[in-house]
């Protein structure tokens, strides 16, 4: 039975576009909305199995109706918002958003055609999570926060670990900021991370993370220094890779991706080529997302002697990538996501 998808957005040509592209795909479009309000109406009475939202529209923008949707019905949500919106595309996904797409322009146009093989994707992708864990993922993220330290340089310490890298896809986002937020500002070691994402998006989730949690976030340009407390994201569209420099330091690489790299920032590159550079001294982690990124890495971290850790099923958005590791039998622990920053906090720095 095809999947019933309910088109939310407030251009007409929008949702008639869409929803051909939607319908073409093998989904059943149930019905169109043209507003917030609209949509409530349609999910209660049309019972749809997934969404696609606008953020910016009249009378009940997207962000009231995530909040209402996640709170009474939820359903796994694509944003398709104008890349004007870019910013505010985090803060639908910590509503409780699965994942998004970019509109061309902001305006009804022809060229929403060219988004057709990325939301298509999407959608069968989101079509996997699971509906429950992306309204507690909303809860949690919804509760008051103690502000992030000031960020400071951290102290030299026997850390375990001198590197922590991570991988995820699709919930990664909020993912990502849970694990961070629960390390301590003078962490001895660096973090590298590969998070699927759009070009121009990397950049500003590294300012947003920087400015959440307690370590220094920056979008990685290549050549830095693996200095302890630094987390390092790779660019959208390239591949962040670590190796040895002189005097045996650790660095980072930023390069274009290969024609086989099927998932880009690749999580496995960046596994396999931390594992090279910094051996026994790297803690690994994979976190939600579909498909399988992440699983070569996590075989080669683990055979080079390093920590290897996978969110367990119980909170991933879409246990694919955490599932895949684990199947390799590299992973040695399976953790739910609350855990993990405070499980990598006590390996990095043992008591």
């Amino acid at each position: 039975m095809a999947l019933k998808v309910l088109v939310v957005d407030d251009s007409a040509y929008n949702r008639r576009t869409l929803s051909r592209i939607v319908a073409a795909a093998g989904f059943e479009v149930v019905g169109t909305a043209g507003d917030g309000e609209e949509a409530i109406r349609r999910v209660v009475s049309l019972k749809p199995d997934l969404l696609t939202l606008d953020l910016e529209m009249p009378r009940m923008d997207g962000y009231t109706f995530l909040r209402w949707l996640m709170r009474t019905h939820p359903l796994p949500v694509l944003v398709v918002s104008s890349r004007e919106s870019n910013k505010s595309v985090f803060r639908a996904l910590e509503l409780g958003a699965a994942d998004f797409v970019l509109k061309p322009v902001s305006f009804a146009s022809e060229r929403l055609g060219q988004i057709e093989g990325e939301l298509v994707a999407k959608l069968r992708e989101i079509a996997a999570a699971r509906p429950d864990r992306l309204a507690a993922r909303a809860e949690r993220m919804a509760a008051p926060a103690d502000p992030a330290p000031p960020h400071r340089r951290a102290a030299p310490a026997a850390a375990r670990y001198r590197c922590v890298a991570l991988g995820a896809s699709t919930g990664g986002p909020p993912a990502l900021q849970q694990v961070l937020a629960a390390l301590p500002p003078d962490f001895p070691a660096a973090v590298v991370i590969a998070q699927h994402m759009p070009e121009g998006f990397t950049r500003m989730f590294a300012d947003r993370l920087d400015r959440l949690v307690p370590l220094r976030v920056r979008e990685a340009q290549g050549g830095e220094a693996l200095d302890p407390g630094l987390v390092l994201l790779a660019p959208g569209g390239r591949n962040l890779l670590l190796e040895r420099g002189a005097g045996g330091r650790v660095v980072a690489r930023v390069e274009p991706p290969a024609a086989a790299d099927r998932y880009v920032p690749s999580v496995d590159r960046l596994f396999v080529s931390a594992a090279r550079a910094c051996g026994g001294g790297l803690l690994a982690a994979v976190l939600t997302g579909m498909g399988d990124d992440g699983a070569a890495g996590i075989g080669a971290v683990g055979a080079a002697g390093g920590l290897t850790i996978a969110e367990a099923e119980e909170t991933c958005v879409v246990y694919g990538m955490p599932r895949e590791a684990v199947r390799t039998g590299a992973v040695q622990r399976v953790l739910p996501l609350p855990e993990i920053g405070a499980a990598i906090a006590r390996a990095v720095l043992p008591a």
